[in-house]
């Protein structure tokens, strides 16, 4: 088991960030950072699929967990990051419980979904030990691959009962911004609206036994998160480590 495996199953919380600067060399040294996963941004940092299995690759070969937001939710975004080895997938702008249940069909494989196989490298380029038995090969492969849609839109806020009660989706990652948009209050995160919405994200993941993340700026929300029941967040992005790390050398 990795290291966000180990953390999850005694009950402790995962910490991760968003990868916007890209590169191998930056998603190494964000995996050697101490991170238990990171997150290669499709949707809105300018990656392709190659660079994206570079990042993958990096991000592998230490102790973080390659995870990506892919750019939407077509079968194609979702497939070719499963077949470049991300361990998990995060899925923005989700509206309906049907959206979801198309998710599930493309990230996991029969008889949870019907995701596509191919000797990529997620299987080892058809050299994975598991592959001489098939149907174990899928079970494993699902059980091992995260899925979570994002919680950012009031659709998905309306549905996110049945969305979490869904078999194959694995947790519900809150999306705080776009989520305060769509209920009208951009960045107002302390009305009771938006904290209601909150307790009903947790509250659905929670009946479901399934995983809560959520993104926050500083280690201090990453706490109080952890507080109220998250399993997961994911703290800035590392653009925002970068500068803030030099404004605060050079302020000394």
């Amino acid at each position: 088991m990795s290291m966000f495996s180990d953390k999850l199953s005694a009950g402790q919380g995962v910490v991760g960030t968003f990868c916007h600067l890209g590169g191998a060399a930056v998603a190494e040294c964000l995996s050697l950072s101490g991170l238990d996963y990171v997150i290669i941004d499709t949707e809105h940092g300018p990656f392709s699929d190659e660079s994206t299995g570079e990042m993958i690759r990096a991000i592998a070969l230490h102790q973080a967990e390659p995870f990506v937001r892919v750019r939407d939710s077509s079968r194609a975004a979702v497939l070719h990051a499963l077949d470049l080895g991300a361990k998990g997938i995060i899925v923005p702008n989700v509206h309906t419980v049907e959206e979801a249940r198309s998710l599930v069909e493309y990230a996991k494989f029969f008889p949870t979904g019907n995701r596509g196989f191919a000797f990529s490298r997620s299987a080892a380029f058809g050299f994975a030990s598991g592959l001489g038995n098939v149907q174990e090969y899928f079970s494993s492969t699902n059980s091992h691959t995260l899925l979570m849609p994002q919680c950012e839109t009031r659709g998905s806020l309306e549905h996110i009962e049945e969305i979490a009660a869904l078999e194959g989706i694995d947790g519900i990652f809150v999306g705080p911004y776009d989520l305060s948009v769509a209920l009208g209050m951009p960045a107002k995160f302390q009305t009771q609206e938006f904290r209601d919405a909150l307790s009903r994200v947790l509250r659905a993941c929670r009946d479901n036994k399934k995983l809560a993340f959520l993104y926050v700026n500083t280690m201090d929300e990453a706490r109080a998160s952890f507080q109220q029941g998250y399993q997961g967040v994911a703290i800035g992005t590392d653009t925002a480590f970068l500068v803030k790390s030099i404004r605060a050398m050079l302020a000394q």
